[in-house]
Order: structure tokens, then C-alpha cells, then sequence
């Protein structure tokens, strides 16, 4: 493994943790725009219908790859232009 590659690990974990954080904030905001309501629905909610359920889902699932992708890659450029090596 190369010298980089476990140098950035201590950095992608603290990337993905704050990305998770970003990503669970910016589904709050989007599911008030969404839904019209403060909480997304739990899968358990007798209250919420099952299209409500699944579209909170698929959202939330979508918002989190994409922060973490946007994170990840950003990271990883960081550390090229640090560094002169790609992390991954």
C-alpha cells in the first residue's frame, strides 16, 4: 500500500464523518421544501403512506451520495495538489 494512500485515511475518515453531518442537514432543509413538514417520515410511522416513506428515502439516499462523492473527490484533489500523489 502506498505511503499516501495510509496517510489519507485518518483524513477520508474525518471527511466522511462531516459529510454525513452536511448530507443529514441539507435533507432536513430539502425534505421542508419537499414535504412541507419538519421530519422526514420513519419507515415505522403508521401516519405517513407508503409513497411518502419511499420518496423521503430516495432522497435522503441520493443527498448522501452525493455530498460524499463531492466530499470524497474534493478531498482527494487536496491532498494531489499537497501532495503531487492521488490518494486513492
Amino acid at each position: 500500500m502506498k505511503a499516501s494512500k495510509i496517510a489519507y485515511k485518518p483524513v477520508g475518515l474525518a471527511l466522511g464523518a462531516g459529510s454525513g453531518l452536511i448530507a443529514g442537514a441539507a435533507f432536513k432543509q430539502a425534505w421542508k421544501l419537499i414535504g412541507h413538514q419538519d421530519d422526514a417520515p420513519n419507515a415505522t410511522d403508521e401516519h405517513r403512506t407508503w409513497k411518502e416513506v419511499l420518496i423521503a428515502a430516495a432522497l435522503q439516499g441520493a443527498i448522501f451520495a452525493v455530498v460524499k462523492a463531492a466530499v470524497d473527490r474534493a478531498g482527494a484533489a487536496t491532498t494531489r495538489r499537497l501532495t503531487g500523489t492521488w490518494p486513492g
